[in-house]
């Protein structure tokens, strides 16, 4: 089994681990039912994982147990990105980052971090309880920001979803700076 298989049980099975990942962090494990289904232009499976309050949801690309299982999350919008190499970089970005997917839209890493630390005084404290008992390291939120940009950047051409349809139009990228 992989870090990235044997997280995701460890999150189905532990109520709490779960509950921490869907506030503040939107990965929501009981939400799975993606708002259409997509494929992907390889022909890579997509198991979806998780979803968000706003209908987005969250999918390991590829077979269980293979040695590359990025993570794709498609909003309800049309868009989408790479938000971790792998579930373990992908779940560090969400604990460390609830809020990374504003950052699409330019706010600031320093904006966002102090809107939610003052809605939610205890974030620090509880972000580390929840990447220790995930047997998570810690990383800087700014590190956290370059990972998902880097991973992002790896969206196109393969991790781009569509609608298989007649058109099979493309999803959009959620960071419009990493290359099409």
């Amino acid at each position: 089994m992989t870090a990235s298989d044997d997280l995701l049980c460890r999150i189905e099975q532990e109520p709490s681990l779960a509950t921490a990942l869907a506030w503040p962090g939107d990965f929501d494990v009981e939400r799975r039912d993606p708002i259409e289904d997509l494929a992907l232009p390889t022909g890579i499976p997509l198991h979806p994982i998780a979803g968000c309050g706003a209908g987005g949801t969250y999918f390991l690309c590829g077979e269980a147990g293979a040695d590359e299982r990025p993570v794709l999350y498609a909003d309800s919008e049309g868009q989408a990105t790479l938000i971790g190499a792998d579930l373990v970089e992908a779940i560090t970005l969400i604990a460390v980052l609830p809020f990374w997917r504003d950052l699409a839209k330019s706010f600031a890493i320093s904006e966002l971090g102090s809107d939610l630390r003052a809605d939610h005084p205890d974030f620090d404290a509880e972000r580390d309880r929840l990447l220790h008992a995930l047997g998570l390291d810690s990383i800087s939120e700014e590190e956290a920001a370059a990972r998902l940009l880097a991973v992002a950047a790896r969206t196109a051409p393969d991790y781009v979803p569509r609608v298989p349809d007649d058109d099979h139009l493309p999803y959009e990228l959620l960071f419009p700076s990493s290359p099409a």
